[in-house]
């Protein structure tokens, strides 16, 4: 049978950051990054993600799958065992743990003393046609991530939602883009009332009440304009903007606690306040798969540090 001291679950930076703690502190993790888990590449969300300019050390900016790589290399340069597997199943009913892959579901378990969750979550998407062309070409599901992006600059843009978030993002666009377009599917926001003052009192956004986006337009290459839908009328007509970007929630990678470990209403792991730490001892929780508030690179990698820490005291203490 196979034991591990650490697993990790996990690709983003919560999981390599969590691996580069506990490899040098010689436990020696053994992380699975799955094989496309959750539809996304090894690497998370930031795979997804062009141009990235706000995470530390790296003034001239790089790719998110650059930022990866480098995590990976950093991780694997320590003593990390990287495999690429997907975790099918955890069984957290006793000690130590037990976890088959895709690859292993029906052999003998591979057992270990402490898990960190850090799966990640993923931005819900509309699957629009014309939106698998413009992805990252004019579309993206994080506007703190991609607004600053030159394509942006001074140009109109498109939120799609109707809730805080849908919001925060609008707000934040008007730094960079002409006007933006809050896009909300029906006739009032479910955002709170000072959200919405905020909203209703910036010049440069303009709220499309009862208004569905349809088909994402383009010259092939970049996005210029949205078909939408008015759903009171059932006008549709092009609305040109350059940027559209989705603030209709994001979906956590759960399934495989689900009923194991304490979550929220909205399926974000539950962690105590202030550590890593979930209802279950011994596993951990870090990144987006618990944090449905922040959910950037640099807050991910300074969770997955913390669940390093917490984990290593953990196994110190069982031995």
């Amino acid at each position: 049978m196979v034991h591990q001291k650490c697993t990790i679950i996990g690709s983003g930076p919560a999981a390599h950051t969590a691996a580069i703690y506990l490899a040098r502190a010689e436990i020696k993790p053994t992380l699975y990054e799955g094989m496309f888990a959750n539809g996304i590449a090894a690497g998370g969300q930031l795979t997804t993600t062009t141009e990235i300019e706000n995470f530390p050390g790296f003034p001239e900016g790089l790719t998110g799958s650059e930022l990866m790589d480098r995590m990976k290399a950093q991780s694997v340069k320590f003593g990390t065992e990287v495999i690429t597997e997907t975790v099918a199943k955890l069984d957290l009913s006793s000690k130590p743990f037990k976890l088959w892959t895709e690859f292993n579901e029906d052999s003998e378990p591979i057992t270990t003393d402490a898990v960190i969750l850090a799966t990640g979550a993923s931005a819900k998407r509309m699957h629009l046609p014309g939106e698998e062309t413009y992805w990252q070409q004019g579309i993206s599901a994080c506007a703190v991530c991609d607004g600053a992006v030159p394509i942006f600059r001074n140009k109109p843009l498109a939120v799609v939602g109707g809730g805080d978030s849908a919001c925060e993002e609008a707000a934040f666009l008007t730094k960079y883009g002409s006007k933006v377009y809050m896009l909300v599917r029906r006739d009032q926001m479910r955002a709170s009332n000072i959200m919405q003052r905020r909203v209703e009192k910036n010049e440069k956004i303009e709220v499309l009440y009862n208004t569905v986006p349809l088909e994402a337009k383009g010259d092939g290459k970049f996005l210029n304009a949205l078909r939408v839908k008015n759903r009171e009328t059932n006008n549709e007509y092009d609305l040109a903007v350059n940027g559209l970007f989705y603030a209709i929630g994001h979906t956590p990678a759960t399934s495989i606690v689900k009923g194991q470990v304490d979550l929220d209403d909205t399926g974000y792991v539950k962690v105590i306040p202030g550590t890593s730490m979930t209802s279950v001892p011994g596993v951990f929780a870090a990144g987006d798969v618990q944090d449905s508030r922040y959910r950037q690179a640099i807050t991910s990698a300074g969770s997955g540090c913390m669940a390093a820490l917490d984990a290593e005291k953990y196994i110190s203490e069982l031995e």
